[in-house]
């Protein structure tokens, strides 16, 4: 009764670790948790602090100077006026406010470009998420592969010691040669290799989840579900190219940045310009107490107006039209990948699920039965065994195969088109 009461306390705890988590629960905890895409996230800080810089605006300058100080001034001359040593007495203290204005919105250009950076960043991010989404849906569909290669292995395990059952009474009845009997015996080696084969993909197939989810769960109590299936249609190949070209961020980040070779085009041109700087000075100088002056600074600028940031912005807006053509052509190439992909599982899965599934498993049935009336060799019954099992193993690697297929399409067209 005490070990109860001392259990009873963690049981709910042990209960929550085993339950199995669906792919939007795994998906958001990857979300959550994941130190690649928590690094990934801190550009786009980065890239807002920029904007900062960019927008700021020039800072006003201040000079002071103190001139016509004489330290060999003589106190006996009479030119001092009074006794005494003054070397200050013609000094000229001087003091000037000046500022740069900068024309042609260049302020407002740089803060442009410092955005278009930003959503370049942002953009980036998404597109690295799309892709550790896809290693993690890959990993996810592993699992479910392996639950369901391994549910098999243990059902043609249990088939097959109810098979050695029947035959060992055979073979006290006298219906069955020893050397038979340590055949279909032997025969058991294979379903206990093929269920430690399912068992270890399963637990590498949940670590690399647990890896992406930066969890340290133990594996016995980290299990995931949802359904192992094919869905027997499928949208026409322009729809998923036009949801591919509305929403594939690699896209978009070739957009952006196109967006910010013409920004930057255009602040080069603004950064051609001169820039006055007006400045406000107060001196005093004896007999006058105290004056004040206005003066403005204009560079000349005969030989450098920027004409090599010019030229460099506008071969960069070129080449970024380019880049975009090409990675617009590549989005096409990733979805018709993945499209006919898809199609070709499909069409082999169809004639599996309505056709071979159904045969193989009634021709095993049906030669077992002959086997054991007598009407069979053994190695018909091993070879039809054999196919069953080919067979069953086959159709579910292909269900995994498609999957695959549909988490290579939702990466192709940046979000998820299929379930």
């Amino acid at each position: 009764m005490k070990k109860l009461i001392l259990i009873a306390p963690f049981l709910p705890l042990l209960a929550f670790g085993q339950t199995a988590l669906t792919w939007q629960q795994v998906k958001d905890k990857f979300e959550a948790s994941n130190n690649t895409l928590k690094a990934a996230q801190l550009n786009i800080d980065e890239s807002r602090a920029g904007e900062i810089t960019a927008n700021l605006r020039p800072n006003p300058t201040l000079t002071t100077t103190l001139d016509q100080i004489n330290p060999f001034a003589d106190s006996n001359s009479p030119s001092t006026g009074t006794p005494g040593y003054r070397p200050f007495a013609y000094a000229f203290p001087f003091a000037s406010v000046g500022y740069l204005h900068e024309r042609d919105h260049k302020r407002e250009l740089r803060l442009a470009s410092a955005r278009k950076n930003t959503d370049i960043a942002a953009d980036t991010f998404s597109d690295q998420e799309r892709t550790l989404l896809f290693n993690l849906r890959n990993a996810f569909v592993q699992i479910l592969q392996a639950k369901a290669v391994h549910r098999n292995a243990e059902e043609n395990l249990a088939y097959w010691d109810k098979e050695l059952e029947v035959n060992r009474r055979r073979f006290q009845a006298g219906d069955l040669a020893q050397v038979d009997l340590d055949r279909l015996e032997l025969q058991r080696v294979q379903f206990e290799s093929d269920l430690e084969t399912a068992m270890v993909n399963l637990r590498t197939a949940k670590i690399q989840v647990l890896a992406l989810l930066n969890d340290r769960t133990p594996i016995d109590q980290f299990d995931v579900a949802g359904p192992f299936d094919f869905i027997d249609s499928l949208s026409p190949l322009e729809e998923f190219r036009a949801t591919a070209l509305a929403s594939r961020p690699d896209l978009k980040v070739a957009l952006d940045t196109v967006e910010l070779a013409k920004a930057n085009h255009q602040l080069a041109v603004a950064n051609g310009s001169t820039d006055p700087t007006f400045a406000l000075d107060f001196a005093r100088n004896p007999p006058i107490p105290v004056y004040l002056g206005f003066s403005i600074s204009i560079p000349l600028r005969i030989f450098d107006r920027n004409q090599g940031e010019k030229a460099r912005t506008q071969v960069e807006i070129s080449r970024s039209e380019r880049t975009h053509g090409a990675a617009e052509m590549q989005v096409f190439a990733d979805v018709n990948s993945a499209y006919v992909t898809l199609v070709s599982g499909l069409n082999l899965l169809r004639p599996y699920r309505d056709k071979y599934l159904k045969l193989a498993e009634d021709t095993r049935n049906k030669i077992a039965f002959s086997y054991q009336n007598g009407g069979a060799s053994l190695l018909d019954y091993l070879d039809a065994e054999k196919a069953f099992r080919d067979t069953r193993l086959a159709y579910l690697n292909l269900i995994g195969s498609y999957l695959t297929a549909a988490a290579q399409m939702n990466m192709a067209v940046g979000r998820e088109v299929i379930p």
